[in-house]
């Protein structure tokens, strides 16, 4: 068994992978960032179709089934090397610290714009498709309209607070992979990471849109105003709970371990 890495040796292997991910082509940014939206949806779909099938029988306890299931979508994103919008704060930054050469916050402005829109694009995609009436099977849209509901009712400081918690469990997560040296300790930390977002629920900007989009389609409670004000508000926290909290915490670290 290998030897746990060093905070140190953490952020510089994190510093590389930023440094990968700054320097994609526009074409490979674009399909990363499309493949993560309609990737993190087959979580979204496999929590509503859990949820359907069990809450007749369990209740309440459905949920905690459907947050078990969601937590599929974020070993597909890891292993499938797609990344949502707040796994690309970490690294990039790691390599911002580390680099000499300038033009740093602007190859940082351009990922996360890009990765952030074609996230949203992708994952609108998949969901247009498994929104059509059929498409899945009887419940399961009624379940996740009602995810939907819960999220576009939540007061404007609750929201802001869970998408703090929801940033910082994902840039965690990017930690978490680059400590993680094989890849069965990868799929299990992005597993229980998924499931901890579910079952908070804790807003992701990306997932908690989604999410709304479901709703908004299948004609829930959930308006233009709601998912303006919610993907506005998850932004911002999940800004302050992945870059404040957790990546300069770690950067911290690595600095006074050297």
């Amino acid at each position: 068994m290998s030897d746990p890495l060093k905070p140190g040796e953490i952020f510089e292997r994190s510093a590389e992978e930023g440094e990968r991910r700054l320097d994609q082509g526009t074409l490979e940014l674009l399909s990363t960032g499309f493949i993560a939206g309609f990737t993190i949806v087959f979580g979204i779909i496999a929590l509503g179709l859990v949820e359907a099938l069990a809450k007749p029988s369990l209740g309440e306890l459905s949920k905690l089934l459907g947050a078990l299931a969601f937590g599929i979508g974020l070993p597909f994103l890891i292993l499938g090397r797609a990344e949502l919008f707040s796994e690309n704060f970490f690294d990039p930054i790691a390599a911002a610290f580390k680099s000499k050469v300038g033009g740093m916050t602007k190859k940082i402005i351009r990922l996360w714009t890009l990765t952030l829109i074609l996230n949203i694009v992708g994952g609108a995609v998949l969901v247009l498709v498994v929104s059509v009436e059929g498409a899945l099977p009887e419940g399961a849209h009624e379940a996740l309209s009602g995810v939907a509901s819960e999220i576009a009712d939540r007061s404007s400081l609750a929201t802001l607070m869970r998408s703090i918690i929801g940033g910082a469990l994902v840039a965690l997560l990017s930690f978490l992979v680059i400590a993680s040296q094989d890849s069965a300790g990868r799929i299990m930390l992005s597993y229980v990471v998924g499931v901890l977002l579910a079952l908070g629920p804790f807003e992701h900007v990306v997932v908690s849109l989604l999410h709304l989009a479901f709703g908004f389609v299948d004609t829930a409670n959930v308006s233009i105003a709601d998912i303006a004000r919610v993907t506005g508000i998850s932004l911002v926290g999940n800004l302050l709970g992945g870059v404040a909290l957790v990546t300069m915490s770690h950067a911290a670290q690595a600095w006074g371990a050297d």
